[in-house]
């Protein structure tokens, strides 16, 4: 492999022709590279719940890179394509763990997912470790995902190293309450109205199977992430309410705790994270490095010229997991 000392890759700089925070978070959505060649395995869950993985073909010996998607993400999403096909033509594995619920089918049970599902982090990589014990292995988060990896970092400490090298998040929400109540504003609805419209119908859905699982009177009134948390995250996952969750699984007072090597990539446009949330130097472990770049959107990232091209994160993440910086 190439030294650790390899040069850091310049910063992220969007091009000229995709100006300001929302169309560098929407463009994103209109030029999803083609999907590699994949498989999807089902696995069953310790509670009688499944997940489905898609993964690249086995390349036996080589490093493996578990992504953890987004809300309401998939391996669909636009960063997931991006990061799977730079995986396939750098001749390394890859695999996209789905939150329960998200792959496309309905999950058994009525709980989902949540922004800090620690437990069902630690059950996912620790098959990957057992199954891909021949070569180095990485986990990266985006967004909700890289909130509940981080999370799982801080809680595993030293333990972490022992199941994966190296961790990087992508535009985490890292203060869910001061990112909650952000989305519920200005043009942010227009990103909230899009994620409840999917949550509601699935846990609509899930009252055929499950009746009184949760007023749905209330759901269907939830105007934003509080009220739809309070109504179906919180109670179905054990806890108290909206601020109990969003405290007790916001990852920013976790970063002191985390001891495996972690790249906690931001921009400092991303819409949906307040300015203030981004945590100061001195409130991070050593084995943190915090990178901030001017312009990206939310897991945006364009790069060259029109229509522009979803390269720059995945190289970013490749060069930190191959070479520790």
């Amino acid at each position: 492999m190439t030294p650790r000392s390899a040069p850091l890759p310049p910063p992220y700089r969007a091009p000229a022709w995709l100006v300001g925070s929302h169309a560098q978070t929407i463009w994103p959505l209109a030029i999803k590279p083609p999907l590699p060649p994949l498989t999807r395995e089902r696995w069953e869950t310790p509670d009688g719940d499944f997940i489905d993985v898609d993964l690249l073909a086995r390349r036996p010996g080589k490093p493996l890179v578990v992504l953890f998607h987004g809300l309401e993400g998939s391996s669909r999403s636009h960063y997931s394509r991006a990061l799977l096909a730079a995986l396939h033509r750098h001749g390394w594995n890859g695999a996209v763990a789905h939150f329960r619920g998200c792959s496309g089918e309905p999950n058994r049970l009525p709980r989902a997912y949540h922004s800090g599902d620690a437990d069902e982090i630690d059950w996912i990589l620790r098959r990957f470790a057992q199954r891909f014990d021949d070569g180095p292995r990485y986990a990266s988060g985006v967004s909700l995902g890289g909130n509940a990896l981080l999370v799982w970092a801080a809680r595993e400490g030293e333990r972490a190293g022992t199941v994966v090298e190296r961790v990087a998040s992508v535009c985490a929400p890292l203060d869910l309450t001061a990112c909650g109540h952000h989305l519920a504003r200005g043009f942010n609805r227009v990103y909230t109205r899009n994620f409840l419209s999917t949550l509601k119908a699935r846990c609509i859905d899930k009252l055929d199977r499950f009746p009184g699982a949760f007023d749905v009177a209330r759901l269907r009134s939830a105007r934003n992430l509080y009220e739809f948390d309070n109504v179906i995250t919180a109670p179905l996952h054990g806890f108290a309410g909206t601020e109990d969750y969003w405290t007790r699984c916001s990852s920013k007072p976790l970063l002191p705790q985390i001891r495996v090597p972690s790249l906690v990539l931001h921009a400092r446009n991303d819409p949906f994270i307040p300015r203030s949330v981004y945590p100061q130097p001195d409130a991070l472990s050593p084995s943190v490095l915090l990178e901030l770049h001017d312009q990206g959107g939310h897991v945006g990232f364009v790069e060259g010229a029109f229509p522009g091209q979803l390269d720059w994160l995945p190289r970013r993440l490749l060069h930190f997991f191959e070479h520790g910086n």
